[in-house]
């Protein structure tokens, strides 16, 4: 019998294990399949069976829509070959690697010369393995001494790193799964699990509905897939997160429903903390979230009777301006009430993208350093600089461009060289027109992806074929710190190149052979781990050799661990490296001490400051995106899926009865969103699912698969200031119903010629 392939799911970050297993080969009658195709060109027409890995500890054998088709895009619509274009009006031509490598050079070469290093940026994404992020980043910091290497991770997970960071002395997820069936009270605010994260939510739906004394909140301005399984759902206004989370704090106090000495032993800054709750009475409160003072109350009395809670966010909170503040009002809630470091207790971030922590591990942000370093430390930049031998004072003491930064430095022309890898920007950042204007003043950018054509396409110079999951070999880390190994068992198609090995080659035509001189893959994880010994993200025992050994592994693990063999779900995961090791827990912080200078916590003493951009008369009501449970991000992928694309077929604006009425909108009317930048139009969903004065759009559909439906051409760029993610989830819009208009349709959209039928892509004037 054929042993299956284990993987992981490139999708969300919940890290679902899977299975793969051959089917028949296309044209094949032979049910004996040779399982190797690396080492078996004829297999590149394989078709793949996916099903869960029961022994994966995350997931359990559980596997969603997404990652059971997962393996039926494989071949559809792939860029193959490097082409090369010398102006957005002309088509593009097909190049060899040598030449597209050769352009590469000469045009960096260019931007440092005529601009410094800093005219130099790189954009990557949380769909990289973390050995890409590791190339990705040295190339940048190290080779040619700039930090401006940034991801989409700046627009999904940089408020929760920075509120970690703040809060407790350090990034990473101080809980785990277990923790979703272990917990007396799960509070889920602005995260759709349901459909965001499948996997992660069924574990703890199906241990909340066996357990009637567990009690679950979702707080939520609609009332998604999440709310509807809550025992409380709490539909406050936009941007009113922290006055309710303060207004909790508030009724907990005064109740004396507080773990003084947990508070006094293990903490600072509460004094401040609780003089700034105390402005935050439940009448107050209750009237600018715009529910009742008895909700309220009651989400209070479920974390005061509840010995250990669990926080679940992800982007409701993330993607704000007040991002950091947020987080860090969350965490303030576990530090008052010392349910963190405890079964069942703690904040837990659901990381958005597959690998974005694995990046926040490796370096992948422009703030960072790989092992949980800052490139602002002083010690951290000589520790890496040691490690890759560069001479003292390389590595730039000063933070990179983030993402957005990126596109306002092309815009004003300090950006000469713009690279783009796994990312889809012309979908996924703000401010649309902005984006586009912008990339089209581009002097040169490189677009490196998977499919084609994308809508980022149509903005580059050069693009370049990468391999995706499958087709190339590396480890991912998920929303538990736990690590898979995901093999590459494809060939890729064309003259497509794993990303890192695009990174590195670039490097050594550059002069760096010496930094880049990894033998295969696994040389790359190697050097990394070793970054991170003494981290808090230790993870030096955790290798290829090691993961292909036991299975998944969680850090902190440092290479001095002794493995179980075999692993199971069952089976500890490696004690953390801490001066006086404790017994092994699969959760951070179960000494109450942390990585701060006292090993203490620190409460954060915020005000609500509220939207960014509220409604007013010209633009009086408040749009919130988001998922929908089957389609991933830009549809890059998930729209070339018959299954999914039945499933959400078309864009669409949920509408609150009353407003309905007010605009005198019915079921299926058309109705355009105006804000100050763009304007889309949508057929309208009306519902009592979403507090009036509020309205939702997905943001997966970009100008390839629906016409003028385009969610972030509505929304702002106004970031956190502390984390630098925009504002997505929140801008203010006007409606006005429409005639119908002549809309492409979704067959029409996804018809389109792939690029061996396209060779010169539409261009853009």
């Amino acid at each position: 019998m054929t042993t299956p392939i284990k993987t992981l799911c490139p999708y969300c970050g919940v890290g679902c294990g899977l299975e793969v297993l051959p089917d028949k080969p296309c044209g094949s009658t032979d049910s004996a399949v040779d399982l190797d195709p690396i080492q078996n060109p004829e297999s590149k027409s394989q078709n793949w069976k996916v099903r869960g890995d029961r022994s994966h500890p995350s997931s359990k054998g559980m596997v969603c829509v997404k990652g059971a088709t997962v393996a039926e895009p494989l071949t559809a619509d792939r860029l193959l070959y490097p082409m090369l274009r010398e102006s957005l009006d002309q088509p593009f031509q097909r190049v060899s690697w040598d030449q597209a490598f050769d352009r590469i050079v000469w045009q960096i070469r260019s931007a440092v010369a005529n601009q410094g290093a800093d005219a130099v940026c790189l954009y990557g994404s949380g769909q990289f393995q973390t050995e890409d992020y590791y190339v990705a980043q040295k190339l940048m910091k190290g080779g040619l001494g700039t930090n401006n290497f940034d991801a989409n991770s700046r627009l999904c997970m940089s408020s929760a790193v920075a509120g970690y960071v703040q809060s407790l002395g350090a990034d990473g997820p101080p809980c785990c799964y277990d923790d979703l069936e272990q917990t007396d009270c799960a509070f889920i605010i602005g995260s759709n699990t349901a459909e965001c994260h499948p996997i992660a939510f069924n574990r703890l739906r199906k241990y909340h509905k066996q357990n009637s004394s567990v009690k679950m909140i979702v707080v939520d301005p609609r009332r998604t897939p999440t709310a509807e399984a809550a025992d409380l759902h709490l539909a406050i206004k936009p941007g009113t997160d922290i006055d309710l989370l303060n207004g909790m704090a508030h009724l907990l106090l005064q109740w004396g429903a507080i773990d003084a000495l947990f508070i006094d032993e293990c903490t600072t800054g509460f004094p401040g903390y609780a003089e700034v709750v105390r402005h935050y009475p439940p009448d107050v409160v209750a009237d600018r979230c715009g529910i009742s003072v008895a909700d309220l109350e009651t989400a209070a009395r479920f974390w005061q009777e509840s010995q250990r809670i669990l926080s679940l966010w992800s982007m409701g909170i993330n993607q704000s301006s007040e991002g950091t503040a947020k987080v860090r009002a969350i965490i303030n809630l576990h530090l008052m009430t010392g349910t963190i470091g405890k079964p069942g207790s703690g904040p837990f971030s659901l990381t958005g993208q597959p690998n974005a922590m694995g990046g926040r591990e490796a370096g992948g942000l422009a703030h960072l350093l790989p092992g949980y370093r800052s490139v602002k430390n002083p010690q951290h930049r000589a520790e890496v600089e040691q490690a890759w031998g560069l001479p003292s004072g390389r590595i730039s003491p000063h933070p990179g461009r983030s993402a957005w930064e990126m596109i306002t430095g092309v815009e004003a022309g300090a950006v000469e060289f713009l690279w783009i890898a796994a990312t889809n920007p012309m979908v996924s950042m703000p401010d649309l027109e902005r984006t586009r204007q912008s990339l089209r003043r581009s002097p040169f950018t490189v677009y490196q992806d998977v499919y084609h054509p994308t809508e980022t396409a149509a903005y580059a110079h050069l693009l370049l074929p990468a391999a995706q999951w499958s087709e190339k070999t590396g480890t991912m880390t998920n929303s538990e710190r736990v690590i898979t190994y995901c093999p590459a068992f494809r060939q890729p198609p064309g003259e497509a190149k794993p990303d890192w090995e695009i990174f590195a080659e670039v490097g050594r035509r550059l002069g760096h052979s010496d930094l880049f001189h990894f033998a295969d893959v696994a040389a790359v994880r190697s050097e990394f781990v070793q970054l991170t010994q003494n981290r808090p993200c230790d993870q030096s025992g955790i290798t290829h050799a090691s993961l292909q050994a036991n299975g998944p592994l969680q850090w902190p693990c440092p290479a001095s661990e002794t493995f179980p063999t075999p692993s199971t779900p069952d089976t500890p995961h490696p004690t953390p490296h801490t001066p006086h090791p404790t017994p092994h827990s699969k959760r951070l912080y179960t000494n109450h001490h942390f990585p701060t200078p006292d090993g203490r916590a620190r409460f954060a003493a915020y005000h609500s400051k509220g939207l960014a951009e509220p409604p007013d008369p010209d633009y009086p009501m408040v749009l919130t995106t988001g998922r929908l449970y089957g389609h991933w991000h830009t549809q890059s992928r998930t729209g070339r899926i018959d299954k999914i694309r039945q499933m959400h077929p078309n864009p669409f604006i949920e509408i609150h009865p009353r407003d309905a009425e007010r605009l005198e909108v019915q079921e299926g009317d058309w109705v355009e969103v105006r804000s100050r930048r763009g304007m889309a139009r949508f057929p309208a969903t009306i519902t009592k699912g979403i507090a009036p004065g509020t309205v939702f759009v997905p943001m997966h559909w970009g100008e390839l698969w629906a016409s003028q439906a385009e969610a972030n051409a509505l929304t702002h760029p106004i970031a956190c200031p502390d984390s630098l993610q925009p504002e997505l989830k929140a801008c203010a819009v006007q409606l006005t119903k429409i005639s119908p208009p002549g809309q492409m349709t979704q067959s029409q959209a996804i018809d389109r010629p792939s690029l061996d039928e396209q060779p010169a892509m539409q261009s853009v004037s």
